[in-house]
């Protein structure tokens, strides 16, 4: 295996997640931003342009999260206690409404940087309803690979009020940003368009975006069955389910990411299994908002498509695909018994399977020769990891975002030894302090 690679991933258990329980001592070989070879034991004759120390560590495809909030990170640690629909009318829509595009960046920079950091490498990002071009130049900046798209509303009540849009206009612009930003950043940007929705939106709006999302081979994502409350309230004024409504509107289908999942009738469990529809699979949120729990193993067993998702910082408070995965390999034990769900499971929920998710499964989510060099580095010397073992089981159980070592996007170090290569985290941090207070002096205007 005689070379010149630009970089040499050296030393480390690689788990390529192609296949489950399968790690072996290796290196990973990287050229012109993709996985050139994936070796068992170390590389022999090869130089590289630079090494990446992966001693003691795991190799892992970078995580995949299938529904992210980035622009909600200035609200986080602001919204604690409440109930969904009124956590929405309370706090996330007064909160969305008072940002500039200033404070839109700032937000989008923490909660990229906190991803990365903690080693998501793409996720399927929520915006909402202005300057989310913004968004495009945080992440284009940071390095991420990010699938996002600003937010449609043209339905609520006052709480709403101030995001509430034209349908036509709101189209466009979902246009226009799609059309500049798509494949963006060598391929790295994409756009999905994303009603936010069933209650947000006008039935015009949701076939809108559908038609929009496919007329340019977008994806589409939005919300679904959450909350009691929602469920009843859109059968209320539709007389349908929630998933047979949206499948209506045309917001079903291999191309829909919805998040949540959590109150389904089998009717629609099979609706989505037939459509090819994506459940992300949000615990950490559901926790905190009192939604409930989706029935993850149900789900696979029927044969729906999953992804792993933190939703948002002020209904989470972290963007942490580590406390996902720990609660799913968890949670569901309660009604379906200890072996309910594996961790092997789990780990390709947050890696291949999210991927695939995403319409990204050739590309991402597997350590494999022509896949874009998305990859992390866990330091596997933590004490929770300790003694060695399954490497699923270290992961899932044992691992915490402070454990990521390094992490590439396409074939570029953006954290190297727990730093942040892309930006000064300085900066980061002096601009969200001063958005913060900007947001929450407007906030409090607005609701006086």
């Amino acid at each position: 295996m005689k070379g010149s690679y630009d970089l040499w991933v050296r030393g480390g258990t690689v788990v390529p997640m192609v296949q489950d329980r399968e790690w072996f001592r290796g290196d990973v070989l990287i050229q012109g931003g993709r996985i050139s070879e994936v070796t068992r034991g170390p590389a022999a004759d090869v130089a590289a342009s630079r090494i990446v120390d992966a001693a003691d560590g795991l190799v892992l495809p970078g995580f995949v999260q299938g529904h992210v909030h980035v622009i909600q990170s200035l609200l986080r640690h602001r919204a604690d206690g409440l109930e969904l629909l009124d956590w929405l009318r309370q706090r996330t829509w007064p909160y969305e409404a008072a940002l500039d595009a200033d404070d839109v960046e700032a937000a989008a920079e923490l909660g990229i940087a906190e991803l990365l950091c903690g080693g998501t490498t793409t996720a399927l990002d929520f915006g909402t309803t202005h300057d989310h071009g913004r968004v495009f130049e945080a992440a284009e900046t940071l390095g991420i690979r990010l699938v996002s798209g600003k937010t449609h509303m043209d339905l609520g009540d006052d709480g709403a009020a101030a995001l509430l849009e034209d349908l036509d206009s709101s189209l466009a612009e979902a246009e226009a940003l799609g059309k500049r930003w798509h494949g963006a950043a060598g391929g790295r940007l994409g756009y999905a368009v994303a009603p936010r929705f069933a209650l947000s939106c006008t039935r015009q709006m949701l076939e809108g975006c559908a038609a929009l999302a496919r007329a340019n081979g977008w994806m589409l994502q939005s919300h679904a069955a959450e909350n009691a409350g929602e469920v009843e309230e859109v059968r209320r004024l539709t007389g349908l389910g929630n998933i047979e409504y949206l499948h209506r509107t045309g917001l079903t289908g291999h191309d829909v990411v919805l998040a949540h999942g959590v109150h389904l009738a089998a009717d629609e469990v099979s609706l989505l299994a037939g459509t090819g529809t994506r459940i992300c699979h949000c615990p950490g949120a559901n926790l905190k908002l009192a939604s409930g729990i989706a029935d993850l193993p149900g789900l696979l067993a029927a044969g729906v498509r999953m992804a792993l998702g933190a939703d948002g910082p002020p209904c989470n408070n972290r963007l942490s695909v580590f406390h996902e995965m720990a609660l799913a390999g968890t949670l569901h034990n309660l009604r379906h018994g200890p072996k309910a769900i594996d961790p092997w499971t789990v780990l390709a929920l947050a890696t291949r399977d999210g991927a695939r998710s995403l319409g990204l499964g050739k590309e991402v989510g597997m350590l494999r020769v022509g896949y874009c060099a998305d990859l992390t580095v866990l330091d596997a010397t933590a004490w929770a990891m300790q003694p060695d073992g399954d490497p699923a089981s270290r992961i899932v159980f044992g691992a915490t975002a402070g454990d990521v070592r390094h992490v590439l996007v396409g074939g570029c170090p953006v954290v190297e030894d727990r730093r942040l290569l892309t930006q000064n985290a300085g900066r980061i941090t002096d601009k969200v302090r001063v958005a913060a207070r900007a947001v929450q002096a407007r906030m409090e205007e607005c609701l006086a």
